[in-house]
């Protein structure tokens, strides 16, 4: 029941195409996809890095928590996110230890995955993601 892996870090950027274009033509990393999550208010985009992702995340409004998070502390690591094998599962134990989520239940995120966030709070002020890959069924 352990996390697997680091999924991705999560990096909040102002300008997606300014941002891509160091990660892919200066750092050298491989362009995996782009898409936008409406219900977060997000334009992302991943890029690969061994077994595992960078995630930018471009607000698409002055509402989204992007944009709050960038008007307060400006543009930079946003919350790194780790893969588990049942999210469900994951999420009880740790409420039971003392954890607090953000929201009530895991709601669908970017890259086909089922995601919750871990309070800043429980984690010594990281904002954690915890990830399981959507059934086929749930997509």
């Amino acid at each position: 029941m352990n996390p697997k892996r680091v999924e991705h870090i999560g990096i909040a950027v102002r300008n997606l195409e300014k941002s891509l274009n160091f990660y892919q033509n200066v750092l050298g990393l491989e362009f995996l996809k782009q898409e936008i999550v409406e219900s977060q208010g997000v334009k992302i985009a991943f890029l690969k890095v061994g077994e595992s992702k960078i995630e930018l995340l471009e607000p698409l409004n002055a509402d989204s928590t992007i944009a709050k998070f960038i008007e307060k502390n400006g543009e930079g690591i946003h919350h790194f996110a780790v893969l588990v094998d049942s999210i469900e599962d994951k999420v009880r134990v740790m409420q039971a230890q003392g954890a607090k989520m953000i929201g009530d239940k895991p709601s669908e995120g970017a890259d086909g995955m089922k995601i919750i966030f871990v309070h800043p709070k429980t984690t010594n002020g990281v904002l954690l993601e915890l990830c399981e890959p959507l059934a086929k069924e749930e997509k």
